[in-house]
């Protein structure tokens, strides 16, 4: 018996199957490739430490990461250390953990795979936040590499500042997810993120101060290391400002655990 295929009956049976069929594909494809895509992104936190510590494969102008080939083994051999500061909703530090004491709480979760947008959230709703801080050493001294979050003109902006034990800034990584080409965006490229090098975050009397992206800087060489300013990209000012403020926000809560290092 032919089926009849101009009933809308039919119409109506064909595209439920199609739909199902077309989700299965796409639900099968995802459970293929959601292992391979936490990978790179596991691989790409690790590249953007490393970087901001100054383990990357940088030319004269261009910013590079250490290739995904090497980026695990790299990151092995440069962070010596994992640490979670945990801190209440007013920045008090409550405890601080090792690498191994994080992992045996956690289901063996490693601490640069700790979600900072939702820990700025938990802060928010009045619970704790958990601060990873990963502990380096380049050429025979020791860095510290903090992650920071915020907002930029269109979206999420991040990144992570390694500084040493008196909190100068020994390197810088940020980026975005929407920021305006040619503007915003600009805060991933080498001319604007060299300039944090060498940078204090705290005032000569140990006050944290942090460092503003600041337009109409009076120091656009950036010579001066201790006025707690860079110089701004031009036309991206509300960018500038969200790097400005996460620098300042989250940075601030790792002051307690610098001012633990020297008691």
């Amino acid at each position: 018996m032919a089926v009849n295929t101009e009933k809308n009956s039919y119409t109506v049976i064909f595209a439920i199957g199609m739909v199902v069929i077309v989700g299965v594909i796409l639900a099968g494809l995802f459970s293929w490739t959601k292992p391979m895509i936490t990978q790179n992104e596991e691989i790409e936190k690790q590249q953007n430490i490393l970087y901001a510590m100054g383990v990357n494969e940088n030319d004269e102008s261009s910013a590079v990461f250490v290739s995904t080939e090497v980026a695990s083994k790299e990151f092995a051999s440069n962070i010596k250390e994992q640490m979670v500061i945990t801190v209440d909703a007013n920045g008090k530090m409550l405890k601080s953990q090792t690498r191994d004491e994080y992992m045996a709480e956690n289901n063996n979760k490693e601490p640069y795979l700790i979600d900072i947008k939702k820990q700025k959230s938990n802060a928010k709703s009045g619970e704790p936040r958990q601060l990873p801080l990963f502990i380096g050493e380049k050429d025979g001294k020791k860095i510290y590499v903090a992650p920071i979050y915020g907002k930029g003109l269109w979206d999420a902006i991040w990144g992570y500042v390694a500084m040493d034990k008196d909190m100068v800034v020994q390197g810088a990584y940020f980026d975005h997810k929407g920021e305006t080409p040619g503007l915003g965006a600009n805060i991933k490229q080498r001319f604007f993120m060299d300039d944090f090098y060498g940078e204090h975050l705290l005032t000569d009397a140990g006050v944290f101060k942090g460092i503003t992206v600041a337009k109409g800087n009076a120091d656009p060489k950036n010579e001066n290391k201790t006025d707690n300013e860079v110089d701004a990209i031009a036309g991206a000012t509300i960018t500038g400002d969200g790097v400005t403020a996460m620098i300042k926000s989250d940075l601030k809560l790792y002051l307690p655990y610098f001012k633990s290092l020297k008691n």
